[in-house]
């Protein structure tokens, strides 16, 4: 079993300002890569540059790996190493500071907030229930930012809706399983937090499939249920044509990645990763944190659901904008740290 679950949507009409950087020299050298192999590049460049490294995102056109530093003697060991180097302005730490200022100044319900490497700036969105005294409020704190950080409106409104991908139901509710999971040599499945808050129970095909184990939301929005029936659990996603995508472990994120999210509500649909560790204020004091953000439509019902690349597992749905005829943005919880903190694995 496979899909998506309860989903959090959000309006977007996302307009990126062109970044607050400049091309270093770009190498004939740099080397073509997979998004595999350009992760594990940044991992290791992040370790070597410390301080000096600003972020970095795969550029799916050129197939290369773009990082983000503050000087030119940093850009050398950047292209040395085979990826493409650019001297932006402003540094980690600094990207960081504005996140947390944001946190403790601008905490407005309707609100998200995410460091983009392609423009080197924490982009914050308001949505359209975002007042004109709370919009004010924020234009202070961001213009006391600076250049760090840029503001923006959304035609939409974050909020959490129930309902899914291969569906799962329980208390009139509907939300969709994200992926199988094993702990303990035991059968679980992974979805959102807000739908195992508000669900205790699952069931598919009018049959009762399994019953909560664990559940974070807000803060984080993940859920883990374990089976309680003798069904099949293969470690795969429903692709909605007939055939399934075989998962086989699961992997971090990274910008500019190609990612595919199936879910109940409107099935199967593509995109790539624009930004990582976003914050989202969906209101009523649910605030999730460290969220993936991409340009994957999505609608309610789709939460919960699987976000994949090949044959990795990514994320879970967790809320997003807009609707998969006009298009939209979703924001997705990391599968990594659902895995970590519930002591499963994939399978």
């Amino acid at each position: 079993m496979a899909g998506a679950g309860v989903a959090a949507l959000v309006a977007a009409g996302v307009t990126l300002q062109t970044a607050n950087a400049s091309e270093a020299p770009a190498p004939s050298e740099a080397r073509t890569l997979s998004v595999l192999a350009a992760g594990k590049l940044a991992s290791t460049l992040g370790a070597d540059l410390g301080a000096d490294a600003a972020g970095t995102f795969y550029d799916a056109k050129t197939r290369t790996l773009v990082v983000n530093v503050l000087d030119e003697d940093a850009a050398r060991t950047v292209t040395a190493a085979g990826a493409s180097a650019r001297v932006v302005s402003h540094s980690l730490a600094e990207l960081k500071s504005a996140r947390t200022t944001l946190a403790s100044d601008a905490t407005v319900p309707g609100t998200s907030w995410v460091t983009d490497p392609t423009t080197n700036k924490v982009v914050v969105t308001a949505d359209r229930t975002v007042s004109s005294a709370e919009w004010a409020k924020l234009t202070k704190v961001v213009d006391g930012l600076g250049t760090v950080a840029q503001l923006q409106r959304t035609k939409g409104e974050f909020r959490p809706f129930v309902a899914g991908g291969d569906a799962i139901t329980g208390s009139g509710g509907r939300c969709s399983l994200g992926f199988n999971v094993v702990k303990g040599g035991e059968p679980y499945f992974l979805t959102a937090g807000h739908c195992t808050e508000a669900i205790s129970t699952w069931s598919a095909g009018g049959r009762t499939i399994g019953t909560n184990a664990a559940s974070s939301f807000p803060g984080n929005d993940y859920g883990l249920v374990k089976y309680t029936a003798n069904v099949d659990h293969p470690s795969e996603v429903d692709l909605y044509n007939g055939s399934a995508q075989a998962i086989t472990g699961a992997a971090s994120a990274t910008v500019g990645q190609s990612v595919t999210r199936s879910g109940s509500t409107t099935q199967v649909h593509s995109g790539k990763v624009t930004g990582l560790d976003a914050t989202v204020n969906y209101g009523n004091g649910d605030i999730v944190n460290g969220l993936i953000q991409t340009d994957v439509c999505a609608e309610p019902g789709d939460s919960g659901g699987s976000l994949f690349s090949g044959s990795s597992a990514i994320g879970l749905t967790s809320g997003g904008s807009g609707d998969c005829t006009s298009g939209g943005e979703t924001f997705f919880q990391p599968v990594t740290e659902a895995l970590s903190a519930t002591g499963t694995s994939i399978g």
